[in-house]
């Protein structure tokens, strides 16, 4: 058995091209100044010896990876996958590559510390992942920028890219008093999540400012099996809702998936069932969920705009809100003139 071979290195063409290191290095760098005949032959001879340039190695010598990490708990759920492949195109534009950190545990863990900092990333993005204060302080040391993603943080110095949470929740408390709904629930997701508290102060708030009993609420941890067994428990009561607004999409479908199949109940007449999000399958004609759109587009955009900025000054913080908008379909009972049309 042949001992592995060591890769061909710049040095290695340089030597067969007769020329330095440092014109190898111009040869591969778009724009750099060397000689048309000279970029030839090293292509050439590059070509001839399989060498191809170590794009990491060259960054680093500029001080910039070009990568930007992220941490992600919970790959289940349909708006985090559409924002991380959404957010990999808008790096890729920009000259950058994207390493993915899974958080163990979902939104209760965090990524590993030293693998995180071990890849000299430009920046750390989190997708409604709760650091702990050692992460936030190594990364502050090592001068890497974190951003929070769908998630806000009582640090004054984090910057954070959130939908607009309480309005959305008001929204869709509106839209259901509308529809004469006189007995409301509430399926939360996490308890320590900054999101679901925004969702439900806002929702219980217009309830309670236009003179509505407060929602019945049962938990269902942004996972699909628990929000199941939520949905069953409010609707085996005595004084079962007519109405449920969830935390997320993916908990609406799956009290959409209770109320229908174990209850055998008409959603959109019998039960309202109202989601956040707008995922793409909120849309499909077996949920047609009513919902309040997170504009992952323009979060997405606003997050790559944050990194390029804190990659030049990485002790600086912004907040930025991303307006949605509510999406009425036949998951709700209609209302009456003046109400978002359906769709």
């Amino acid at each position: 058995m042949e001992p592995d071979k060591e890769p061909v290195s710049a040095f290695d063409v340089a030597r067969e091209a007769g020329v330095s290191q440092s014109a190898v290095s111009r040869a591969f760098t778009p724009g750099a100044s060397v000689a048309v005949e000279t970029r030839e032959r090293i292509l050439t001879t590059a070509e001839k010896l399989g060498y191809r340039p170590n794009p990491l190695a060259r960054a680093l010598l500029r001080g910039r990876s070009n990568i930007v990490g992220v941490g992600v708990g919970d790959l289940a759920n349909p708006f985090f996958v559409q924002t991380l492949q959404l957010l990999a195109d808008a790096l890729d534009a920009a000259g950058l590559r994207l390493m993915l950190f899974p958080a163990q545990g979902g939104s209760q863990a965090e990524p590993s510390v030293s693998e995180i900092l071990h890849y000299r990333i430009d920046a750390l993005v989190l997708l409604s992942v709760s650091p702990s204060s050692d992460l936030t302080e190594q990364c502050r040391r090592a001068r890497v920028p974190v951003i929070h993603f769908n998630r806000t943080t009582p640090a004054r110095d984090a910057s954070c890219v959130v939908g607009d949470n309480s309005t959305g929740a008001r929204a869709i408390a509106a839209h259901l008093l509308a529809g004469g709904h006189l007995s409301l629930a509430f399926i939360a997701g996490t308890a320590d999540s900054s999101t679901n508290a925004e969702r439900e102060a806002g929702f219980c708030g217009y309830l309670a400012e236009h003179g509505a009993p407060p929602p019945i609420r049962e938990y269902g941890e942004y996972a699909f099996e628990q929000s199941m067994a939520a949905a069953r428990r409010l609707l085996l009561r005595k004084d079962r809702p007519d109405a449920i607004f969830c935390a997320n999409d993916t908990m609406a479908i799956a009290a959409i998936t209770v109320a229908r199949h174990e209850f055998g109940l008409d959603v959109g007449r019998e039960v309202s069932i109202a989601g956040y999000d707008d995922v793409p399958m909120a849309a499909w004609p077996g949920f047609a969920l009513t919902t309040f759109s997170q504009p992952a587009t323009q979060m997405v955009e606003a997050t790559v705009r944050l990194i390029l900025a804190l990659r030049a000054v990485s002790d600086g913080h912004e907040r930025v809100v991303c307006p949605g908008e509510l999406v009425v379909r036949s998951s709700t009972r209609p209302v009456g003139r003046g109400s978002c049309p359906r769709r």
